[in-house]
């Protein structure tokens, strides 16, 4: 959106705020110059019984916690330097995060979804729980696209570490440009933070709870079969198979969670597998079916979802930043497995990372 579009969208939505209070008279007000940066972006007149109160505000097209800060840190000196007047900042969408900086910094919020907060003198005005408009946005469709995920699982697997983008790049076999352009979108929403020795993830829990929304397992290819053999006899077969062929493979959902965080037994093989052939299929027995199923594989939509994997009784199984994202889409038993594995496998892991950081 243009710059003036945005103004005329933040004079409505608060315009539209204060008019929710029968005692509001008028709200009129004043654009910035453009040549004065001195000055907050509009200046609103608030007409009342009591008299006028005058109200600062920023807005931003951008709703993501780098903004708000930046337009908060601004509102907080302006209010410093006239005492009396109120700041509110204005944009698209405020997150709950974001929403929660705001309100402990003392200062409003209105957004064009039509969640607000103000709280001066006798005025109080809230309204949440309005959803994001802009859900899926070209920044989280880039994040969370197959190849820029590449770097969210490099981060994912080691966070609290400061990485160089040559670094990122290399480990997660992207080109330099990707790193750049993930590393600005992480910035925004300040996942990261900028160290002298590179950036460090600083959120790793609100990262992969976001990559969670926007994810499903059935992104990949997904083959059901029925097989005679119980499921520990099909995983083995299958993985001495793979490996006798080099072919990728890993085992993932209920038979990855069976071995990494073992919640519930789930009478089913799960496992990513490069590419089922003929051959495959015959030489293991699996029969291809659309009902009663007790095989499922999984042609892994990118390469990255065989990153961080780790070896359990000589069979591999994804990264629990995999097997998470796998399960916590697996609705229903999926998900209490996906918490399972998040509380006694993940958490401790980044706890652990976390310390080390620090002592360095």
């Amino acid at each position: 959106m243009k710059e003036t579009d945005i103004a005329l969208k933040a004079e409505e939505a608060l315009r539209t705020c204060f008019e929710s209070l029968p005692f509001i008279q008028s709200v009129e007000f004043e654009k910035r110059p453009s040549e004065d940066n001195s000055m907050p972006d509009l200046l609103a007149r608030v007409a009342t019984p009591e008299g006028e109160k005058v109200i600062f505000v920023e807005f931003k097209s951008n709703g993501q916690p780098r903004y708000v800060r930046q337009a908060m840190n601004k509102l907080a000196l302006d209010t410093q330097k006239t005492p009396g007047r109120y700041g509110v900042f204005i944009g698209p969408y405020i997150s709950p995060d974001s929403a929660q900086m705001l309100k402990e910094a003392n200062i409003g919020y209105v957004d064009f979804a039509g969640n607000c907060f103000l709280n001066f003198e006798k005025i109080f005005i809230r309204i949440e729980g309005k959803p994001n408009p802009f859900p899926q946005n070209k920044e989280l469709r880039t994040l969370f696209s197959p190849r820029t995920s590449r770097i969210i699982r490099v981060l994912l697997n080691k966070p609290f570490t400061a990485l160089k983008i040559a670094e990122l790049s290399k480990n997660a076999g992207v080109s330099l440009g990707l790193v750049a352009k993930a590393k600005k979108i992480l910035l925004d929403r300040e996942y990261i933070e900028e160290k002298p020795v590179g950036f460090v993830l600083i959120k790793p829990k609100a990262l992969l709870q976001e990559w969670a929304l926007q994810y499903s397992y059935k992104r990949n290819r997904v083959l059901d079969f029925y097989s005679l053999e119980n499921e520990s006899m099909v995983e083995r077969v299958l993985s001495e198979y793979c490996a006798n062929r080099k072919i990728p493979f890993a085992l993932t959902l209920f038979s990855g969670a069976s071995r990494v965080a073992p919640y519930s037994r789930f009478k089913r093989v799960f496992a990513y597998v490069e590419s089922v052939t003929e051959e495959m299929r015959n030489t293991i027995g699996l029969k291809s079916v659309t009902t009663g199923s007790n095989v499922t594989l999984l042609e892994p939509y990118d390469q990255g979802v065989y990153y961080g994997t780790g070896y359990y009784d000589q069979i591999p199984v994804v990264s629990p930043i995999q097997l998470y994202l796998d399960l916590k889409s697996y609705k229903g038993r999926g998900e209490d497995a996906a918490q399972f594995l998040f509380d006694q496998v993940i958490e401790p892991l980044w706890s652990q990372k976390q310390i080390m950081a620090k002592e360095k």
